[in-house]
C-alpha cells in the first residue's frame, strides 16, 4: 500500500490532504464467490445498510444459500423478504449462469480484470459498477476507478471541481498504476467528513 500513496502523493495534492485530515483509511475486503455477488446485486442503487439487511434476511431464511437454492425461492417470497422484482430477476440469472456452467467463480482469481468483466458483463443484473467492486473488493485488482459509483463521482467533483466523466476518466489516467487506492482514499474522505461508518 505505501508504494501506492508514495505514488498518489506525488500525482494528486489531494490525497495529501485526504489523509492530512483524516488518515489511512483500512483498505475492505470481501470473501470471493457467489454470496458476495448476490450481496452486490442487492446493493445497487440502495444503502449498503439496507441491502445487508435484506441479505441478512434470505440468509435467515435460506441458510444454505446456494445457486439451486435461490433459483427456486419464488418471486412471493423473494418480494416477502424485501427484493425487488428486477432484483429477483437479476439474482435467478446468476444462479443459472453458475447452475448452467456459464461462468465459473472459481477460476475468475486466475483471470485479468478484462477477462473477468467480460465473463460477469454477459450475466443479466451485473454491470461495470457491480464488476468493479468484486474486482476492487475480491479480487484486489489494483487499477480501477468506478465512475458509476455516486460517492466517487462527488467527491471527484468537490476536491477537484471536475462535473464531466470523460474529462474524469482522462484527468484520473495518471493515478494508474493505483487507480483502486485512489478510489478507497476518495471514499474514505467522503464517509469520513458525512462522519459515516460502514461495515461490508
Amino acid at each position: 500500500m505505501q508504494e501506492a500513496i508514495d505514488h498518489l502523493f506525488q500525482k494528486d495534492a489531494i490525497f495529501k490532504e485526504i489523509i492530512a485530515t483524516y488518515g489511512l483509511p483500512t483498505i475492505p475486503r470481501r470473501p470471493q464467490g457467489f454470496e458476495t455477488l448476490v450481496l452486490l446485486i442487492l446493493e445497487q442503487q440502495v444503502s449498503i445498510d439496507s441491502a445487508k439487511a435484506t441479505f441478512l434476511k434470505i440468509k435467515a431464511a435460506h441458510p444454505a444459500f446456494q445457486p439451486e437454492i435461490l433459483l427456486n425461492i419464488s418471486d412471493e417470497q423473494y418480494r416477502a423478504l424485501g427484493v425487488s422484482r428486477q432484483k429477483t430477476a437479476y439474482i435467478k440469472a446468476l444462479s443459472s449462469a453458475i447452475l448452467n456452467k456459464e461462468i465459473d467463480l472459481e477460476s475468475l482469481p486466475h483471470k485479468s480484470a478484462k477477462q473477468v468483466r467480460e465473463e460477469l458483463i454477459k450475466i443479466k443484473g451485473i454491470g461495470n459498477w457491480t464488476i468493479d467492486i468484486y474486482l476492487m473488493f475480491c479480487l484486489q485488482e489494483p487499477d480501477l476507478l468506478p465512475l458509476g459509483d455516486i460517492a466517487v463521482i462527488n467527491t471527484i467533483k468537490e476536491l477537484l471541481d471536475i462535473h464531466d466523466k470523460t474529462i474524469m476518466e482522462s484527468y484520473t489516467i495518471t493515478w494508474s498504476p493505483y487507480r483502486s487506492y485512489a478510489t478507497f482514499l476518495l471514499w474514505h474522505y467522503y464517509l469520513k467528513k458525512r462522519k459515516r461508518i460502514i461495515e461490508y
